[in-house]
C-alpha cells in the first residue's frame, strides 16, 4: 500500500509540471508564433505582439508598450483594434466578464483569449495567483468560456495577497 502511495506522489511531482510546461510554454507559444503579429497584445509580459503591448507594469524592453493600471479600463477607442490577443491574464483579473467586455470594445475583429484549460491542474488549482476556473480543456478560445470562481483563492490572497495581479 505504501509503495502504491510513493508512486502516485511521484507520479504527480513529475506529471503536473510536464502539464503545465506544455500548456504554458508549448501549446502557449504555438498560440503566439501561429500569428506573428497582434495588433493589440493585453498583459504581454516579455512578449511583442507586434503592435501595442499593454501590461500593467514594465516586464522587459518591450517595444509600443502602454503600461495600464486597470487591464478593465483600456486607454483605446472603441474599435481601434483589428485583433487582440491576452494570454494567460484573465484568470488573475477581479471580474473576468467586464475584462473581456473591455477587450471587445476596444476590438473591432476577433478577441483571442488563451486561459489554462482544465488538464493543467497546476495552473487551474494556483491559488497563490488565479481567482478564476474555466471550465473548458481548450487553451484558446474567442468568446469567454464558462468559469467558476476558484475555491478559496480570494480568501488566501486577500490574507496573503496575490501574487501576480492583473
Amino acid at each position: 500500500m505504501l509503495f502504491y502511495l510513493l508512486c502516485t506522489v511521484a507520479s504527480l511531482i513529475i506529471l503536473l509540471p510536464a502539464l503545465n510546461f506544455l500548456s504554458y510554454r508549448i501549446m502557449g507559444g504555438i498560440i503566439r508564433r501561429r500569428r506573428k503579429k497582434w495588433d493589440l497584445n493585453i498583459c504581454c509580459g516579455k512578449t511583442d505582439g507586434g503592435g501595442v503591448n499593454v501590461d500593467i507594469v514594465n516586464h522587459a524592453d518591450v517595444p509600443n508598450l502602454v503600461v495600464v493600471d486597470d487591464v478593465s479600463n483600456l486607454p483605446f477607442r472603441t474599435d481601434e483594434f483589428d485583433h487582440t490577443l491576452c494570454s494567460h491574464t484573465i484568470e488573475h483579473v477581479d471580474d473576468p466578464k467586464a475584462f473581456f467586455d473591455e477587450m471587445e470594445r476596444v476590438t473591432s475583429g476577433k478577441v483571442t483569449l488563451v486561459v489554462p484549460p482544465l488538464w493543467d491542474l497546476s495552473a487551474v488549482l494556483n491559488v497563490f495567483e488565479h481567482r478564476w476556473m474555466f471550465l473548458t480543456f481548450r487553451k484558446e478560445h474567442n468568446k469567454l468560456p464558462r468559469y467558476i470562481e476558484l475555491p478559496f483563492a480570494r480568501a488566501f490572497q486577500d490574507r496573503v495577497g496575490q501574487k501576480i495581479r492583473a
